[in-house]
């Protein structure tokens, strides 16, 4: 299973020609299932250039997996730990949610298909996240 994050659904969204792009077409072509984060779901939505692609990416998104934090407390604990593990590497994470992203991976055992760089960086310090995109 999949966890799509919002840098491969905007650069679909924009047509943009990349390798996460092409895998996530191809999990579309092939009706793999995947899902996404309340998180992601609103990110994407933010980026609505009108009410109609709003619409219209709410009832796409909505109709996908949703994968929430394990534990409402916990899981927060676990995502600072992320950010607090990278910075001891030396490691600078632009977004702290991208650290709750990777925690919802790790705690549903998904793989993270991305286009963002501070997911790489954190697979090189959090062996545990399993990543799909950007190489």
């Amino acid at each position: 299973m999949y966890l799509v994050d919002t840098s491969v659904i905007i650069d679909f969204l924009r047509e943009r020609d990349n390798q996460a792009v092409n895998f996530f077409i191809s999990l579309l072509e092939q009706d793999m299932p995947f899902g996404i984060t309340s998180i992601i779901y609103q990110e994407v939505l933010q980026g609505a250039k009108s009410i109609q692609d709003f619409n219209k990416l709410r009832d796409f998104l909505g109709s996908l997996i949703f994968y929430f934090p394990k534990d409402s407390v916990l899981s927060y604990a676990a995502a600072a730990n992320i950010y607090f593990d990278c910075r001891k590497k030396g490691v600078t994470i632009r977004s702290t949610i991208d650290c709750l992203i990777v925690q919802i991976a790790i705690e549903h055992n998904l793989q993270l298909l991305h286009n963002d760089n501070d997911f790489i960086q954190i697979a090189n310090v959090v062996p545990a996240l399993k990543i799909v995109g950007m190489t």
